[in-house]
């Protein structure tokens, strides 16, 4: 009997990805072999993201030119757009499986091939409202090969803040951990898998809560793994507390690096959106961790657009994040989503949308400010020492070979390749920052 083979497309955040790992290794476990997109699997799974509209559209645009490529595989689509509008993807044509948030674990739905006579699509979606468990997910273990530097661990799905805009809970339900012995086993086999860092990822990191232990007990138990590094992904703010700073300072293995979303510098805004702070609280957080924890990098989501958002709302966001001593930003512009709160408030005009225009303008302003911030943090380094774990190269730039990687608080670093030949891959080493090179990433040398 033929081995049958599967590849996989994943768009959207860190967890998907993790997700996406943790659905090939079930499958590969029971005897499927995992090969490439572009090699002609016999099923492609499209690991979809919902987050914005235009994320959307591009998932389906991607959708039907993997079914133009491929015309002898099977497609799959799950995951967060499959939960929240399985109909819509299902009327694609050459679209074979619909699985939703829940679905997309159970590896028996990924042998369904449709009847050619009729061509139904396989749609299984289970409701998220009653998840009280979080499926563990982490990056390839069966295959480490494919990506030995940096791997993604799961340890929490969900969320239960509720903001006006966000489709999460409806996506994925209420928030939830993955147990702390599951994680530690997840992280360990990390570790032996050759894997260099560890990435903590989920929805709301910090509102992880498995019996007695809390997010910062998790990472105190992680810190004594035996990996190189483990980094923390995005921390809501009002969760940035004494504690979590105080086990980030004191351990040499977690990096000090947050992302802290933002979402608007303005307190109006802050409060039409339902966020769990206001400016004064986001800037004391990010103050305390910045002058407790040496060299943290802290990055921040913005949105602009946000329906009712006026010029002077605008204009105090914008001196709010000039004032503060951020490393970089992510600008988007604001998506209303259908069955959230803010799209119910627009339809029943309580809030009116900001124009595409004026959006598009805020937007430009922003980015370019978000330029200067990371450019200006940056500098900052220029002369010092910094450690760093390289992960890809040997990339030409003018010419020049280069390998590059990432400083602990997430600087881009760069290095000639032709001063350094050996495989740099996967290594981390002191490197002496000497200026900038290729944009906004650093260029050193190494010391040795």
């Amino acid at each position: 009997m033929k081995q049958k083979s599967v590849a996989a497309v994943t768009l959207g955040c860190k967890v998907n990805y993790a997700e996406t790992s943790a659905i090939l290794d079930s499958l590969v476990s029971e005897g499927w072999k995992l090969v490439h997109p572009d090699d002609g699997a016999d099923l492609i799974i499209v690991h979809t993201c919902a987050v914005t509209g235009q994320a959307e559209k591009k998932t389906r645009q991607q959708i039907r030119k993997i079914i133009r490529m491929n015309a002898g595989s099977r497609v799959a689509v799950v995951g967060c757009y499959a939960q929240l509008d399985p109909g819509r993807l299902a009327e694609i044509e050459g679209v074979s499986i619909v699985l939703g948030t829940v679905d997309k674990f159970n590896c028996s739905n990924y042998s369904y091939e449709p009847d050619p006579e009729k061509a139904f699509p396989l749609v299984t979606v289970s409701p998220v409202r009653e998840l009280d468990v979080a499926v563990p997910a982490n990056s390839l273990i069966s295959q480490p090969e494919q990506g030995r530097t940096r791997a993604f661990l799961k340890i929490q799905d969900g969320c239960s803040y509720g903001c006006a805009y966000c489709t999460i809970p409806l996506a994925r339900g209420r928030s939830r951990s993955v147990p702390v012995e599951t994680l530690l086993d997840s992280a360990v086999k990390i570790a032996e898998a050759g894997y260099r860092e560890i990435v903590l990822t989920g929805i709301n990191i910090a509102d992880y809560r498995y019996g007695d232990t809390g997010f910062s007990g998790l990472l105190k138990l992680l810190d004594k793994v035996d990996v190189s590094r483990i980094r923390i992904g995005s921390v809501e703010p009002d969760l940035l507390d004494d504690e979590l700073v105080e086990t980030v300072a004191g351990s040499g293995k977690i990096m000090p690096h947050f992302h802290l979303p933002l979402q608007s510098g303005s307190d109006n805004v802050l409060r039409a959106m339902g966020r769990h702070y206001d400016t004064k609280s986001y800037r004391e957080r990010l103050m305390n961790a910045v002058s407790r924890i040496s060299g943290c990098g802290i990055g921040a989501d913005v949105m602009v657009g946000y329906p009712g958002e006026s010029e002077s709302d605008f204009e105090e966001m914008y001196r709010f994040i000039e004032g503060l001593p951020v490393a970089y930003l992510h600008v988007f512009t604001c998506s209303v989503r259908p069955r959230t709160k803010l799209f119910r408030q627009v339809a029943d005009g309580q809030v009116a949308r900001v124009h595409p225009d004026v959006s598009d303008l805020r937007y430009n302003r922003l980015t370019e400010l978000g330029e200067r911030i990371h450019r200006r943090f940056a500098k900052a380094f220029i002369g010092s020492r910094m450690r760093v774990l390289f992960e890809d190269g040997p990339q030409v730039s003018g010419g020049v070979l280069r390998w590059s990687g990432y400083s602990g608080n997430y600087l881009r670093v760069e290095i000639d390749a032709d001063n350094n030949p050996e495989d740099m891959r996967g290594r981390e080493h002191d490197v002496f920052i000497e200026g900038f090179g290729d944009g906004l990433q650093l260029y050193g040398r190494l010391l040795f």
